[in-house]
């Protein structure tokens, strides 16, 4: 296709979206709907898909050492656990440090009288953060088998908040699979819609396709123009679409400025902007040009 055929579809493109002014509108107004309700639940299965990754995130296995481990054998547990693949991260929390954690939990006058000297009667302990969430359980054997290693037990008990951790994998996991059936099932809804909108747009437009194909245009010269419109009608619903959603949840966000908990809960604008944004424009185009090809592909045969 030379340069000028292509400018031409592009000039004759533009002009059918201006030409066809009401049933250009209702398409992109079909868009906009359409969209608008795919992108409200994206956003919704983003946010709590981030909620499900940051209570994985929380998990953590606690070990426990017991009150005769010295200082190298603590190093040296410590080595071993520090070296498994899996561990992200290693804290060690010294039983004093534990017993003020405990205090701000519970109050002092609870424990009134266990700082004194050696009457703290919590272990040294170290706080083991995974690379994957899902590992816990299995880094938490392995932790457990270290005492095989050594003629004396080092480690008096490992926890991770076992059958709690695993209900709330099966949980997040639950949660973002109906979330992306749910997407995946708006998204098709959207594209029927929105095509059977376009299809309206040509249908008003067969004796004209009709006439091209008897004077000798061939199939391809007659899609292009359909192809450029389908685009363009997708493009600017999209863009429309994007605003919408970006300016709703702009004021959503402001509004849960009021309550902290909710405000970290929910992902900042500018963490998602690019990424949604884009989802919504490539999917509005990828509608436009799906429907207006697809309907117009009956009229091609004359």
């Amino acid at each position: 296709m030379s340069f000028r055929t292509l400018l031409r579809h592009l000039r004759e493109g533009a002009k059918s979206v201006i030409r066809n002014g009401w049933m250009s509108l209702a398409s992109i107004t079909s868009i906009i709907v359409s969209l608008f309700i795919l992108g409200v639940f994206i956003l919704l299965v983003m946010n709590v898909n981030a909620l499900a990754d940051k209570a994985d995130s929380n998990v953590q296995v606690n070990t426990y050492l017991n009150l005769n481990v010295d200082e190298e054998m603590r190093e040296t547990v410590r080595q071993e656990i520090e070296s498994m693949p899996e561990v992200k991260s290693i804290k060690f929390v010294s039983k004093d440090d534990g017993l003020k954690e405990l205090e701000e939990t519970l109050g002092s006058e609870w424990l009134e009288g266990y700082s004194e000297g050696d009457r703290n009667p919590l272990p040294d302990a170290f706080e083991i953060s995974v690379i994957e969430p899902t590992t816990v359980p299995f880094v938490a054997d392995k932790i457990s088998a270290l005492n095989e290693k050594y003629p004396v037990e080092p480690i008096l008990r490992v926890k991770y908040g076992e059958g709690t951790v695993e209900t709330l994998f099966k949980i997040t996991r639950t949660v973002r699979n109906i979330g992306f059936i749910f997407v995946a099932g708006l998204a098709l809804m959207s594209m029927f819609l929105i095509s059977n909108t376009i299809r309206v747009t040509i249908l008003a437009r067969r004796r004209e396709i009709g006439i091209m194909k008897l004077v000798g245009a061939t199939n391809s010269f007659i899609r292009w123009p359909f192809f450029v419109e389908g685009a363009l009608l997708g493009f600017f619903g999209s863009i429309i679409t994007v605003g919408l959603l970006f300016a709703g949840y702009q004021r959503l966000f402001a509004a849960a400025q009021a309550d902290m908990t909710l405000a970290q809960s929910l992902i900042p604008l500018g963490d998602l902007w690019l990424l949604l944004g884009g989802i919504i424009i490539a999917l509005g185009m990828a509608i436009g040009i799906w429907g207006s090809t697809m309907s117009i592909r009956k009229f091609l045969k004359v």
